[in-house]
């Protein structure tokens, strides 16, 4: 993770790539998309699922007890598994015959 944020510090871009979310419109539209989230206990925003599933097709949820805004590099083994789980659960949604 350090590497990471001094990748940020030291070429002076953690403005720039902040100014992304900054920028982003606050307008959320719906997305017809599957959708899988995973909560961590110390991420920047919590989802809150009633008000996802008004505009996501939330297909898969997880919650964690640990990890947080860069949960690949600081729960590498639990988001890989989580992201795994997501896919298995849209392959059985998608082929009715895999769910047997």
């Amino acid at each position: 993770m350090l590497t990471d944020i001094s990748l940020y510090w030291l070429t002076a871009t953690a403005a720039s790539s902040a100014r992304l979310h900054h920028d982003a419109p606050r307008k959320t539209e719906p997305c017809p998309v599957p959708v899988g989230v995973a909560v961590l206990p110390h991420d920047i925003t919590q989802s809150v699922r009633p008000l996802a599933e008004r505009l996501f097709d939330i297909r898969h949820w997880s919650e964690f007890e640990r990890g947080g805004h860069f949960a690949a590099m600081e729960v590498p083994d639990l988001f890989a598994e989580d992201v795994r789980d997501f896919f298995l659960t849209l392959a059985k949604d998608e082929n009715p015959v895999t769910s047997r």
